[in-house]
């Protein structure tokens, strides 16, 4: 039994006007609790699986109602338990959907003469229904959280699977940096402060708007669109130059001292203060690096290269005096693999220079200096990798997938408890199901009380 069987992606995104059926306009089929099921309900959701091509493992009938009384009794408990969602990340959702249905049809006009139902309408269900499906995603997360398993006891549930049953692993590898941005020449930032300060002046006196200046110039693209602003954010979600620049503004009229930080130098502007929150636009330039820069800099590397092959320098001693990437050099340079938190790759996960570089590696082997792009800090950096583990594609293995055989048990652990709650929660709610739509090999029979 798998999670997506029993809540699907999206119960309900969009509605199709139906006609009269064996006229009956509509009924109540089922009512859990004190929420009721409509049978248009059921039909608009069959309509809606049909046209996106979603395959539904029986009958819709049943399937279809079954899945909308796990949903309500989900959201029954997460009202109960003051479980809330973002609407901006809600409506963010909805928007993306609904251009995306409008992207398929061929425009806004087709996709409401489709749905015969108009975009705010459309809209307004597609929000009950996305925010639906975040709050029952938390309420799940917040009944298994405290579900963690022991090393003794993936052992043990390692020892049960047959060897059929467990993944093919891809080729991955583990992998130590070293890097450091090539030195930029003290005129190149002087003429970055100078631009900033050119910027500063044309502010104060009036002349521009930051925000203007910020769409045209900044280098942070990404707030550079809003004019800079960086919406309300906590000290601690802030480098701290910056926090520090930014929390001692007061006077929205009045532009920060230029702040230098990892990613570059900024001016700032306060747009407002709540609490311990700001939000501030800020307009980044980087200083330009030259190639010549970038030539020493991976001179300098290949000294450092021959120092450790040579054995006179060790590799992990060698990214302490050397390398200036922050997220590696207090952990032996090793990189961590943002998406699942652990220490291995796929090639495909790697940035695109570095996977190319440790491919023809082996073990302790490590690269020639090269450049490439620091997508954090959006620019150039020199490195040089090694190589400190390899595995080849194989069948999951207590000792190169211990974090894989974890996670295969702890989902296990979920779906058997999850399942528990509910067949619990049908005890004690109040179920009842048409005779007409009750005979139905459900996957939890307990909806119909003896």
């Amino acid at each position: 039994m798998k999670l997506k069987h029993i809540i699907p992606a999206v119960l309900t995104l969009l509605s199709v006007q139906l006609a009269a059926q064996d006229n009956v306009i509509d009924e109540v089929i089922w009512i859990v609790g004190d929420e009721a099921i409509l049978r248009s309900e059921v039909e608009e959701e069959r309509l809606r699986a049909e046209y996106e091509g979603q395959e539904l493992n029986g009958d819709p009938y049943c399937v279809i109602p079954e899945q909308m009384a796990i949903q309500k009794l989900f959201l029954h408990q997460a009202e109960l338990d003051s479980i809330t969602v973002n609407e901006s990340t809600v409506s963010h959702q909805v928007d993306m959907r609904i251009n995306y249905y409008i992207s398929q049809i061929g425009s806004k006009e087709k996709m409401e003469e489709y749905f015969r139902k108009t975009t705010s309408e459309i809209r307004e269900e597609m929000m009950t229904a996305v925010r639906n499906q975040m709050i029952i995603q938390q309420m799940q997360s917040k009944l298994t959280e405290n579900i963690k398993s022991t090393p003794a006891e993936i052992r043990r549930y390692y020892k049960t699977l047959p060897l059929d049953s467990l993944p093919m692993m891809p080729a991955q590898v583990e992998v130590q940096i070293i890097s450091f941005e090539p030195i930029v020449p003290i005129e190149e930032i002087e003429r970055i402060k100078s631009q900033l300060r050119d910027f500063t002046e044309r502010v104060t006196s009036g002349k521009s708007q930051f925000s203007m200046l910020a769409r045209m110039y900044s280098e942070d693209t990404e707030s550079a669109k809003r004019g800079g602003e960086l919406g309300f954010v906590g000290r601690g979600q802030l480098v701290t130059e910056f926090a520090e620049a930014a929390f001692a503004l007061n006077d929205p009229k009045k532009v920060s001292r230029i702040v230098h930080t990892e990613y570059g130098y900024h001016i700032i502007q306060l747009i407002e203060k709540r609490g311990d929150r700001i939000n501030c636009r800020h307009i980044l330039l980087r200083p330009r690096v030259s190639e010549d820069d970038k030539q020493r800099s991976l001179a300098r590397l290949d000294s450092i290269k021959q120092e450790i092959d040579s054995g006179r320098l060790d590799f992990n001693k060698a990214v302490i005096l050397f390398s200036q990437d922050k997220s590696t050099v207090m952990n032996t340079g090793v990189m961590i693999n943002p998406a699942t938190g652990s220490s291995s790759f796929e090639y495909k996960d790697l940035p695109p220079e570095i996977a190319k570089q440790v491919y023809l590696l082996q073990e302790g082997e490590l690269s020639a200096p090269f450049v490439m792009m620091d997508e954090t800090k959006n620019r150039e950096v020199c490195a040089i990798v090694r190589v400190k583990r390899k595995t080849d594609i194989h069948r999951a293995n207590l000792e190169d997938d211990f974090q894989t055989i974890r996670s295969m048990l702890e989902q296990k652990l979920s779906q058997e408890f999850i399942r528990h709650w509910i067949e619990q929660k049908q005890q004690s709610t109040y179920i009842h199901i048409d005779p007409r739509w009750s005979g139905c090999d459900f996957e939890y029979p307990g909806w119909i009380h003896e």
